[in-house]
């Protein structure tokens, strides 16, 4: 089975082995088209102008074919590679190459992906996975991720960014794999494989901004960038002004491009909060209607979103799966760590409620003000909506990689409290998510790295030094010195996994700890999802104890009792404890625990699960 994704814009083999080539250069009056199959000059084409801005030209085969390098030319003067190059193999400044998109041969067109109430997402990042950091070494890691319990693989970013390092956030060529990971036919052997495997394999895309060093866009087709709103990042991306129809079908059709061509099973679209668009519908619900009325006809496709701003509209669409729920982290990092410092402070005054809130319903915040913005007012009601619309995980690639060391929540917090709170959230209805190594408690960090050059490197350096100057332990700037430069090879290299720890008794412990909790997750949790609503409750029993119950689909009750704290809750836990010949016993931290839990007490750090069948 051959598939080829088609566009209105890029270099195209058509079936006569011609190659039609399209820009869209609204900002200029000439575009040339410089072909290179390995002479020492360039052929030098005319491309035609068209309406709105559009050039085109169609080449023979003995012009451009597989493996041709080309370019265009603006004006005569300025040269720069494809915005959709499907690949760009000397870097982003340089030729993109022409790609025969069908010449791989797929073999899993009797895939249907996965539902969603089955997955358990691994986030990875290929640079750092393994030793190589290519997509080959990641496909030979494939088994051990199903033996793990693992059932989709989401990959952060892979769309071209500038040097041979990056987290993949700056990313300028947004349809061209990077080539220090391998080929585009390495990435679709890489999906075909985890496909062979039952692993659904997700993609984190950026499309709230262009990446600071490659992108020409600006120079020939202004009209990508807003002039009314900006992001964090710079210019925002135009998409509800002046010939922003042009710009919002570039989106989409990259969209469709990850999931088509390349046979992904969702995509993970990055910071939509930083995404600014007033027209109705946004860019979000029209790619999603998109998504669903093409690929998703036929299979599963999820798409997942993260929303800082905890709007529920877009899970209650039904067109979008699931968002990362970062209150759910907050709670539980401070609970684990004591940390109290920037976004944390939303979650100091009552953190075991704001969890099992997140639990329950969902969003933390669902309106209230918070004090790290100021008062301002953040998030909508999420209690209708069912667990699976809530990804939670204790470290993502942001929650590790954002601290000054890169460390890892396994450095920070002592061994059984951490035990306890993974049996809570790999449990829980909702999809869980590990960040790749945490499941061996992985002694490399994971920090911000890039390999920008010159004027851009200094003021990346400086300016991820001076991000931590609010916190006390940073006031100092010399200790703020000691933070790694993001552009030294060597802050990149220690990221990388260490796959020989797992002979040490260490590492080997902890696999076996999230081994053994997927697997009863598989048994005893995920048959019960399907038909799921939003009808949680829960309750707080004493300062650091908590209970949530929930109706699974096949009209039993999940409960969870916990106890978050280094001190025994006394009180009312006999009166939730369940009991009876109808109660199964999923999960006990220790084996006493119903004895405790009669006597009504929970241990310090101390968690149950159980299912009730109810009659009906």
């Amino acid at each position: 089975m051959n598939s080829v994704h088609d566009m209105p814009f890029g270099a195209c083999l058509l079936t006569d082995r011609s190659t039609r080539f399209r820009l869209w250069a609204p900002a200029v009056h000439q575009v040339e088209l410089l072909l290179n199959n390995g002479n020492e000059h360039d052929l030098i084409l005319t491309m035609h102008s068209q309406e709105d801005g559009w050039f085109e030209i169609l080449t023979s085969p003995l012009q451009a074919r597989p493996g041709t390098l080309y370019k265009y030319r603006l004006d005569g003067e300025l040269v720069v590679p494809d915005p959709v190059s499907r690949r760009n193999p000397r870097d982003v400044h340089d030729s993109s190459q022409v790609v025969d998109a069908a010449a791989f041969l797929w073999q899993d067109d009797d895939w249907p992906g996965r539902p969603w109430h089955e997955a358990v997402i691994y986030e990875l990042h290929l640079g750092t996975f393994t030793k190589e950091g290519t997509f080959a070494a990641a496909m030979q890691r494939l088994d051990y991720l199903v033996n793990l319990g693992i059932t989709a693989i989401e990959l952060m970013p892979v769309a071209d960014f500038p040097g041979t390092r990056n987290w993949g956030y700056d990313g300028v060529l947004l349809f061209a794999p990077d080539s220090c990971y391998g080929t585009p036919d390495e990435l679709k052997a890489l999906v075909q494989a985890a496909h062979a495997r039952g692993l659904m394999i997700l993609l984190d895309v950026v499309y709230n901004h262009f990446g600071p060093d490659g992108n020409y866009l600006h120079a020939y087709a202004p009209q990508f960038f807003s002039e009314n709103h900006h992001t964090p990042w710079g210019e925002a991306i135009n998409f509800d002004g002046q010939s922003s129809r042009t710009v919002r079908d570039f989106f989409i059709h990259n969209a469709l491009y990850w999931l088509e061509e390349y046979h992904f099973d969702g995509l993970r679209l990055d910071a939509v909060h930083a995404i600014v668009d007033q027209s109705r519908p946004d860019i979000v619900e029209e790619l999603a209607a998109k998504v669903q009325e093409g690929p998703g006809r036929t299979r599963h496709i999820h798409l997942i979103l993260e929303n800082d701003a905890n709007n529920a509209g877009y899970l209650q669409q039904g067109t979008i799966a699931a968002q990362w729920n970062d209150d759910c982290h907050h709670a539980l990092h401070l609970l684990l760590t004591g940390e109290r410092d920037g976004y944390y402070v939303d979650y100091a005054d009552q953190p075991v409620r704001h969890l099992a809130r997140c639990l329950a319903e969902g969003f933390a915040f669902q309106g209230e003000p918070s004090v790290f913005r100021e008062g301002q007012s953040r998030g909508e009601s999420s209690g209708h909506l069912s667990p699976g619309a809530f990804i939670n995980f204790s470290q993502t690639h942001d929650q590790i990689g954002n601290r000054a060391y890169g460390e890892r929540i396994s450095m920070l917090a002592q061994q059984k409290p951490l035990q306890v709170a993974l049996a809570v959230l790999l449990l829980a209805p909702s999809p869980p998510m590990l960040f790749m190594g945490e499941e061996f408690a992985a002694a490399t960090p994971f920090q911000f790295f890039c390999d920008f050059n010159g004027e851009l490197a200094e003021a990346v350096t400086e300016g991820r030094r001076r991000e931590f100057s609010g916190f006390r332990k940073f006031a100092d700037p010399a200790v703020r010195a000691q933070i790694p430069d993001p552009n030294d090879k060597s802050t990149f290299e220690r990221c990388k996994l260490d796959w020989d720890c797992l002979d040490e008794p260490h590492h080997k412990a902890w696999l076996e700890h999230y081994r053994n909790l997927l697997a009863l997750r598989n048994e005893h949790i995920v048959p019960r999802l399907p038909g799921i609503g939003g009808s949680a409750t829960f309750k707080l029993i004493g300062a650091t104890g908590l209970v949530v119950f929930w109706h699974v689909g096949d009209s039993a009750r999940l409960t969870l009792l916990a106890n978050l704290g280094d001190s025994a809750v006394q009180g009312a836990v006999n009166a939730v404890y369940p009991a009876g010949d109808e109660i199964k016993t999923i999960y006990l931290s220790q084996p006493d625990l119903p004895d405790s839990f009669a006597s009504g007490q929970m241990p310090p750090w101390s968690v149950a699960w159980f299912i009730e069948e109810l009659q009906p």
